[in-house]
């Protein structure tokens, strides 16, 4: 699963929820991709070598090298996406760290905080919600359905047991 929670000894009563997009290549499989992708493009080059056509065909594989490159430091750079839960007897915080580096946060009493997932009819299927202090925000956008529904039952699984303290 792309969260986890992590429970501080020293807070006991405080839950904290990390969680990110799913990332499927490491950058140690990004080296391995673009050395295995240069290499296999620049191979068939050694059949033209001390020819005019080795330019042409090796500026184009420098070109496409170069734009694998850009697209998957690109999305990488998307990937930077976090966001983080952290919930209190007293009050439930979210804070979502986006891909620009831009942070949004939201917080609410963790006595009156809402959590709801709409299983069809929201713009990702099990949409996965919390409201409170007069706004309504989105959570874990970037899971898959499975994960959002695995993830409503431990938010409220940690939401409980602040909610019968009150």
């Amino acid at each position: 699963m792309p969260y986890e929670w992590n429970i501080s000894p020293d807070k006991p009563n405080q839950r904290h929820l990390v969680a990110w997009p799913y990332r499927s290549l490491s950058p140690r499989g990004f080296v391995w991709f673009i050395g295995i992708t240069a290499t296999l493009f620049l191979l068939p080059l050694l059949g033209v070598l001390g020819s005019p056509v080795l330019w042409v065909l090796l500026f184009s594989a420098v070109v496409t090298i170069a734009a694998i490159w850009f697209a998957i430091s690109r999305n990488w750079r998307a990937m930077r996406i976090r966001e983080d839960l952290i919930i209190t007897p007293d009050t439930v915080q979210l804070r979502r760290m986006n891909a620009n580096t831009h942070i949004q946060s939201w917080d609410a009493n963790t006595h009156w905080v809402d959590l709801r997932m709409r299983p069809t009819g929201g713009p990702v299927p099990n949409y996965l919600t919390l409201s409170g202090g007069h706004r309504v925000v989105e959570l874990g956008a970037f899971l898959t359905p499975e994960e959002r529904k695995t993830l409503y039952g431990d938010i409220q699984e940690a939401l409980a047991p602040h909610r019968a303290s009150h």
